[in-house]
């Protein structure tokens, strides 16, 4: 078992794993600093001035922490390049370490008795933080280390991506993005579905095989993933699966079947899982599937389901997951959202269709070129499906937060591409953000929504709240 040392380092402590890992450490008696290349932009100030409340001493990312002793170990992040600063002014016999193993060590430092690793191409933050907020409202004060801020959680000096709870569980975000995932060793799993982001579906079904290889008690699987997988991936272990679809064939053992969802367009969002009617905090046909493995994790457990209603429903949701930034003058709203994949993309565009009759404007900043370029036929695609008449979709500037990249492609050439291949869909690309919100100015009316999508960027929550005060 690794033992971590008392006094680490953390490179590139902003990003939303390394600032809730800090927080942990912190937690549990290390001595933590970090530094950050994006340390004084503004829309980082949340997550800095939580760290610094809990004793974390921040430098900026010049390799400047030096001059206050080294670390026992330096942790970094798949995001951090070779010749980062931080790596260059140490002496090369310095320990590395990997942000999924410091993490996996520091959960066994945790007084949590069981981990629950959360995982999937979409849903995690939410469900993983859903999961902690309904074991909180039992009664249970779980630990949660996530890749959001949950509002439940954002209590000073937390930020909301860690709590350090006193109850026997941990909950864990498992990111499948670098294949991290495979670090841990949880008691319980759960995989919330497959799609496309980082890798092919066939090589992103191996490292979920690898992954439930590691897990220990028991498995919740979502039903298409179970599918894809086959049962001889369960490897014996205690199993629930859950279900958002109608009846497609035979499952074995318990199944957690989302049964029934209805919008009325005023706030009052209801699904039923297995037949039970409750109440769902926030809409979208994926966020009852959430729903629904929440409580097909309380059952594998041991928490009896009859409990478990009422305590999924008083879910306080996590920042940049549909948040309503406000409206404009003209009256348009204007949500918020991390989506940055296909499958969460369509999600929250479906979720806003469901709240208007009027047109939606999809604004999304691509995260990276390589993503950009990984996503953009299975998106094209799905856009083409579901694009209603007088929708929008358009894309900005593709964020460059640094590593490896060839800067190819762009958005304008994605854009290009999509019209080119024709369709009814609306698709364009706009320069900055100045030029978005002339087109929302002079374009969209009180019913219509637009719809800011994008990872790794906080400021476009920002931007997005700045939009209603300024159009």
């Amino acid at each position: 078992m690794m033992i971590l040392p008392e006094k680490l380092h953390l490179a590139g402590i902003g990003g939303i794993g390394m600032s809730g890992l800090a927080q942990m450490l912190a937690a549990y008696g290390h001595k933590v600093s970090g530094s950050d290349r994006a340390l004084k932009n503004p829309e980082n100030a949340r997550i800095f001035s939580a760290l610094e409340k809990q004793g974390i001493k921040l430098y900026p990312q010049d390799g400047s922490f030096i001059n206050d002793g080294l670390p026992g170990a330096i942790i970094y992040s798949t995001a951090i390049e070779n010749d980062n600063p931080d790596f260059k002014c140490l002496p090369p016999e310095t320990r590395r370490i990997h942000r999924a193993e410091a993490l996996e060590a520091a959960i066994k430092e945790s007084p949590a008795e069981s981990m629950i690793a959360v995982t999937g191409s979409c849903g995690k933050t939410s469900v993983s933080a859903w999961i902690a907020e309904t074991l909180t409202n039992l009664g249970l004060e779980p630990s949660l280390i996530t890749g959001g801020l949950a509002n439940r959680f954002r209590e000073a000096p937390f930020a909301g991506n860690f709590y350090p709870g006193k109850g026997k569980y941990m909950l864990v975000e498992a990111d499948e993005s670098d294949k991290s995932l495979t670090a841990y060793t949880p008691d319980y799993g759960v995989i919330l579905n497959i799609g496309t982001d980082h890798y092919s579906k066939e090589e992103l079904a191996d490292v979920f095989r690898q992954f439930i290889g590691k897990v220990k008690k028991g498995i919740v699987i979502e039903d298409n993933v179970y599918r894809i997988l086959g049962h001889d991936a369960l490897n014996g272990l205690d199993f629930r699966i859950f279900s958002a679809g109608k009846e497609n064939g035979e499952l074995p053992g318990k199944v957690f079947r989302v049964t029934s969802y209805t919008n009325d367009r005023k706030g009052n969002v209801k699904t039923s899982v297995n037949g039970h009617e409750f109440q769902l905090p926030m809409p979208g046909c994926h966020n009852a599937a959430n729903a629904a493995a929440v409580i097909a994790l309380a059952d594998l457990v041991g928490i009896s389901t009859e409990k478990i209603y009422d305590a999924v429903s008083n879910f306080h949701g996590v920042w940049r997951r549909f948040d309503f930034a406000g409206r404009t003058r003209g009256g348009t709203r204007i949500y918020d959202d991390y989506a940055h994949n296909v499958e969460k993309i369509i999600s929250c565009m479906k979720a806003a269709s469901e709240i208007s009759t009027g047109k939606l404007l999809t604004i999304f900043q691509p995260h990276g070129y390589g993503p950009l370029g990984f996503m953009k036929d299975e998106l094209h695609k799905a856009l083409c499906e579901n694009l209603r008449d007088g929708d929008t979709f358009a894309l900005l500037p593709v964020y460059y937060a640094g590593g490896t990249s060839s800067f190819k492609p762009s958005s304008e050439e994605v854009i290009k591409e999509y019209n080119a291949i024709g369709s009814k869909a609306s698709f364009m690309c706009m320069p900055d953000r100045a030029a978005a919100a002339r087109f929302i100015k002079e374009n969209l009316k009180a019913d219509d929504i637009v719809l800011i999508c994008g990872a790794r960027d906080n400021s476009l929550s920002d931007w997005a709240v700045n939009l209603c005060k300024e159009i």
